[in-house]
């Protein structure tokens, strides 16, 4: 392991301002590199072998990161003074953990060998990151970000998902035309998840050749993307709609479920 003896005290530091430029954006670096913040997210990139450029702590956490980092690894480790790292991190209760990581790469095929999840329009990074955690719990192959959704590389998405997006195959900013292409070429079944008036979930055929869209709770499902599925409604009693987790949730249970029937 690389050490930088010297704490980093000042916000002209290259470092201090490449990792406020990429958070504030929810973009990658020049090379592809996102933040994962948090002792856990780094403990889950390491269980997950993804790339590690580099780890940031404040001076309360240094020992105990050091001491958990792979010697063999040599991954970079920069010592940031407890009152600038607050005021870099992108958490109000931060953890004094902020790694630099590089996330897979993944093709279609590693994407759609299963069941498929798409995401539509979903802009929030909590309810994204929180549906590909449910996705990876039951068993999805899968996840793709059509073009409009939340980019892989915001922040809040990586903590929500808890480390889900590091193993999960993923595709992002993907043309809604290049995605129906995929869901034939791979022979999905495609359904798409709106409030009413659809097949009940427990009725539909979900099963590994299945593709399903979630739609953002603003603005649904687009309507191209509808009339090229079959439209599939989750039954509630007393509130009209679940919010995008929820329902993506509820849908990838009754797949999950149905896998373990005999």
């Amino acid at each position: 392991m690389l050490n930088q003896s010297e704490v980093i005290t000042s916000r002209s530091n290259a470092w201090i301002k490449l990792i406020q430029k990429i958070a504030s954006r929810g973009i990658t670096s020049k090379n592809g590199a996102v933040i994962a913040e948090s002792p856990h997210l780094l403990s889950e990139s390491l269980r997950s072998s993804i790339e590690i450029e580099r780890v940031f702590v404040n001076q309360r956490m240094e020992s105990k990161v050091a001491g958990n980092l792979p010697t063999h690894q040599q991954i970079p480790l920069h010592v940031i003074a407890d009152k600038l790292f607050d005021e870099i991190a992108t958490t109000t209760r931060n953890q004094g953990v902020l790694a630099l990581i590089k996330l897979p790469d993944w093709e279609p095929e590693n994407v759609f060998t299963g069941m498929t999840l798409a995401l539509d329009g979903v802009q929030d990074p909590g309810n994204a990151g929180m549906i590909i955690r449910s996705a990876e719990a039951f068993g999805a192959s899968g996840i793709v970000l059509l073009k409009g959704s939340v980019a892989p590389s915001n922040p809040k998405l990586l903590r929500a998902s808890a480390g889900s997006l590091f193993r999960l195959p993923f595709l992002h900013g993907v043309e809604h035309e290049r995605f129906l292409e995929l869901t034939s070429s791979h022979r999905k079944n495609l359904f798409a998840s709106v409030q009413t008036g659809a097949l009940p979930v427990h009725k539909a055929l979900l099963d590994t050749d299945s593709a399903v869209i979630i739609g953002s709770e603003t603005h649904g499902i687009s309507p191209g993307l509808q009339e090229s599925s079959t439209l599939l409604a989750i039954p509630t009693r007393t509130v009209e709609s679940l919010n995008a987790a929820a329902a993506a949730t509820t849908i990838l249970y009754e797949f999950h479920r149905r896998q373990l029937l005999p």
